[in-house]
């Protein structure tokens, strides 16, 4: 097993130490660990799951990932309304290779919002090189 030393804000350790120290995980390795699985499967749904315990984990915690279909954001929109809302956010700031990930990691090349999505990343492109 590979280690990596990653940095987070003392507010988030706290956080993850109040997790362990309830119990919710045996330790924050066990957090971490879990923790980017879970956004792995998030972003690819053909990730293959090492971490020992994750789907008991996921139970545990009444983690239930919502179809793209289902209504989700405080606005009560949908997914491709909250993609829209991503793809708009990048574009603005410039950050045209993230927007190109998050379109590509969430739609196939040939969906029509996958289509709309680029046209709208074109747009802010368009308008930074006028």
């Amino acid at each position: 097993m590979a280690k990596d030393t990653v940095r987070y804000p003392d507010d988030v350790v706290e956080e993850i130490d109040a997790l362990v120290d309830d119990g919710m995980f045996e330790s924050k390795s066990e957090f971490y660990r879990f923790s980017a699985e879970y956004v792995l499967t998030l972003l690819n749904p053909d990730h293959e799951v090492e971490t020992f315990n994750f789907d008991e984990i996921k139970n545990e915690l009444n983690i239930h990932q919502p179809p793209h279909t289902e209504p989700i954001g405080t606005d009560g929109g949908t997914f491709f309304l909250d993609a829209i809302i991503t793809v708009r956010k990048f574009g603005l700031r410039g950050n045209y290779e993230d927007a190109e990930r998050f379109i590509d990691t969430h739609y196939d090349q040939t969906d029509q919002e996958c289509i709309i999505l680029e046209e709208l990343l074109g747009t802010y492109r368009d308008g930074a090189n006028a």
